[in-house]
């Protein structure tokens, strides 16, 4: 059996699916939301290269390497997308990435229920001993929120890949330990108590 194995997780703000082919149509229509493609130091498929990177991660999970969720609403309607990747099922050890959201539901409590699904499922459900969080050096929004999160910064990987537009990225390392995650969790759970009451 596939460690970890595909699942669907519920919150209040957001359920989280497989991936499937299914999603194409709402996953392109969300990345047109912000034009989300045209950030230079993310990865986000624009609308004619959508059905591909879906293709892309469907075959990541087939070979263990990856396991993608279709990010959803409340409506049930896709916003983006969020992934269990570079999975070590060995030393039960996973990164949560290849993340991206249309721009309404960014900022919003969204994004922190999908993070404390995934990784309240990957502590104790799944038993893994670190979670990472790694993007560009200069996404300072991404860093900013890896960082809201709880994440500590393990280092600064230079050189690390290339850009979608072919320039060198330096990639920021960050994780949360096992023994750190009762108290992440604890944070997590009361930004989501205070986003609530935000929005009321």
């Amino acid at each position: 059996m596939p460690w970890p194995e595909p699942i669907t997780l519920r919150g209040r703000h957001a359920i989280l699916e497989p991936l499937s082919r299914a999603h194409h149509e709402a996953m392109t229509e969300a990345a047109k939301d912000g034009e989300l493609w045209k950030l230079w130091y993310t990865g986000v498929p624009s609308p004619e290269k959508m059905f591909a990177e879906i293709e892309r991660r469907i075959e990541l999970q087939a070979k263990g390497s990856m396991l993608p969720f279709a990010v959803l609403d409340t409506d049930g309607v896709a916003v983006g997308m969020t992934t269990y990747m570079n999975i070590d099922a060995v030393h039960k050890h996973v990164e949560i990435g290849s993340t991206w959201y249309a721009q309404r539901v960014q900022r919003t409590a969204l994004n922190t229920e999908c993070k404390l699904m995934l990784m309240t499922h990957a502590f104790e459900t799944l038993d893994c001993i670190a979670v990472e969080f790694r993007t560009s050096y200069l996404n300072q929004q991404s860093r900013r929120a890896i960082e809201r999160l709880g994440a500590k910064l393990d280092g600064v990987l230079r050189n690390h890949q290339r850009h979608s537009d072919g320039s060198l990225r330096d990639t920021c390392a960050y994780s949360v330990i096992q023994s750190e995650w009762p108290t992440v969790k604890s944070h997590l759970t009361f930004q989501l108590t205070r986003l609530r009451r935000n929005r009321m």
